[in-house]
């Protein structure tokens, strides 16, 4: 390809102080420009990359057995209302205005409509079907560029099956599958258990990227390999003691005080010693959650527990429960479920709120008190603690989710009506699994990965280009001749080659323009060079320098190429 026909990089619309992140990156090297928040086009650099990703997709899915379909992203509203995710998804879901369409974020429902009536009996499974296709999602916060977008590429594959067993089979040939793709896009990644969200099933993982752009935290272990998506990960923490005595109940009037912080100041004690009230609506009843101290309700693992959605009490719904308001709330005398963290499991002499405005109570012993609370972990873990294997201490940090597999069950073959006859004759439903890649997000990660100060550093399978044939003062005939023949020498030997061909184009531009880029390998041609009838090769990954005789140009970057410059 010739850059002088092609779209040139956007040097001057990005400011340079920005070029460690990989969306801005994009956007200087020319890969893609924005038209609204959260929508991209993908311009040819940037799209020829994409197609060489969807290419590994593809051939790892296809070698494990995979069926590859095109479904419709405009689906009937009616279809998603069987199976309770309109409600689930929420306003992430776009919806049609004129019509009872919707966009389709993700396909479970409509594979399984596909499924229904056509996988009859038992021997017609297993079955995996996938697609390469865009999805629409209604990010009320699009940001990190491609990384979380309204409009993006996914690969998305569902496995059909009669047993159980034969989902975990399923599902371990996609694990292999994406980490045969990850491996050959050159990205360094880890797996980590996750929570199935909206997707629903009963075991999911991520396949997750180090990164301040991203929008995931997780809890990974480097000792032990431990990995969990901050939605269930588990540590080893001191729970409250258990004193030998145990304190009467007693009333503390505390005026004013609303958070923890407020009561471990007013009555000068540790907040090791408080057991902190939230209120959750579940199926439109209350429940109300202990934490010890200052910690936080994660929200996933409590609805892991409940088996299903909650929202916190409004305040106007609080009195109404508990006859106090927030921060004079707590287990005595509330009259409906109670679940605790199990840092407070047989606590006692502890303080909570009394469900009266500007009181505590003291004095709370759990397995004298509150003998109905139930115990689960509800923590949200912090850098610094133990693994929960015990090998080591944890690290929590940001991170970009590359890939989602789960092990859907028959959510959505019972909501859609998706059978089988099994070997006795017996009517059941299909087993699923669902499992999906962000094409864009490998794109991404690799490029947070791989860059240094001057811009992108491209490696096989995925570089754009292999070459990045230079021309210095395309003017002179020497020069311009030489060029010409290069690059159809390296075309003619299947080498894929980027020509600079720009004839009012100095030569200093070029080259930043070249490091901009990042093709593993530049080729300069000079005409100071020529009359030596030599080239500079230029590696971009490391900086080295190479002259080379014009006869052995192609030699030279045969052997480059081989050993993955």
């Amino acid at each position: 390809m010739k850059l002088s026909s092609s779209f040139v990089p956007t040097l001057k619309e990005v400011p340079n102080e920005a070029v460690v992140s990989s969306h801005i990156l994009m956007l200087r090297a020319g890969l893609i420009r924005q038209l609204s928040a959260g929508i991209y086009s993908f311009l040819p650099l940037g799209y020829r990359i994409l197609q060489k990703i969807t290419n590994i997709v593809r051939e790892e899915m296809n070698a494990i057995g995979a069926q590859e379909f095109h479904l419709p992203a405009l689906n009937p509203r009616e279809l998603w209302e069987s199976t309770g995710r309109v409600e689930a998804f929420g306003d992430i879901m776009f919806h049609v205005k004129n019509r009872d369409y919707i966009l389709a974020p993700t396909h479970e429902e409509v594979v399984a409509y596909h499924a229904k009536g056509v996988l009859k009996s038992y021997k017609d499974l297993p079955q995996t079907w996938y697609q390469i296709q865009t999805k629409f999602r209604n990010e009320a916060r699009p940001r990190s560029g491609v990384i979380r977008s309204r409009q993006f590429l996914m690969k998305d594959a569902y496995s059909f099956d009669s047993t159980e067993e034969g989902l975990d089979k399923s599902y371990l040939a996609q694990d292999g599958a994406y980490r045969a793709i990850f491996d050959r896009c050159n990205i360094k990644y880890f797996v980590v258990g996750a929570a199935s969200g909206a997707m629903g099933g009963s075991k999911s993982e991520e396949f997750m990227v180090e990164s301040e752009a991203g929008e995931d935290t997780v809890a990974y272990c480097e000792e032990s390999g431990y990995a969990a998506n901050i939605e269930v990960a588990q540590s080893i923490v001191d729970s409250a003691p258990r004193f030998e005595n145990s304190e009467e109940l007693k009333e503390i009037s505390t005026p004013n005080v609303k958070s923890i912080d407020e009561l471990c100041e007013f009555l000068a004690i540790d907040e090791s010693q408080t057991a902190k009230s939230r209120v959750y609506i579940f199926e439109e009843e209350p429940v109300l959650i202990l934490m010890l101290g200052n910690e936080e309700v994660n929200e996933s693992k409590l609805e892991g527990f409940l088996g299903g959605t909650v929202r916190p009490a409004h305040p106007e719904e609080l009195q109404k429960i508990t006859g106090a308001e927030a921060g004079s709330i707590g287990p005595i005398g509330f009259k409906h479920r109670i679940i605790a963290d199990l840092r407070l499991k047989d606590a006692n002499n502890l303080i909570s709120g009394a469900n009266k405005n500007d009181f505590h109570i003291g004095g709370i012993d759990f397995k004298r008190d509150v003998p109905q609370a139930e115990f689960t972990d509800l923590r949200i873990v912090q850098s610094g603690e133990k693994s929960i294997d015990g090998k080591g201490e944890l690290k929590v940090f940001k991170a970009i989710e590359l890939g989602h597999i789960f092990k859907l069950g028959t959510k959505y073959s019972v909501g859609i009506g998706a059978n089988f006859l099994d070997e006795n004759g017996k009517e059941n439903p299909i087993i699923m699994g669902s499992y999906g890649i962000g094409i864009e997000r490998i794109l991404a990660c690799f490029i947070e990965q791989n860059h240094d100060e001057n811009g992108l550093i491209w490696k096989k399978p995925i570089a754009p280009f292999d070459v990045h044939l230079l021309g210095l003062n395309m003017k002179k005939e020497i020069v311009a001749e030489t060029c010409e023949s290069l690059y159809n020498q390296l075309n003619e030997a299947g080498i894929e080659v980027l020509y600079d061909d720009r004839k009012d184009v100095q030569a200093g531009f070029k080259f930043n323009e070249a490091d901009l880029l990042g093709m593993p390998i530049q080729l300069i041609v000079g005409e100071k060079s020529l009359k030596e009838n030599i080239v500079e090769v230029k590696v971009r990954a490391t900086g080295e320098r190479l002259k080379v005789n014009l006869d052995e140009v192609l030699l030279e970057i045969h052997r480059l190429i081989k050993h993955q410059v």
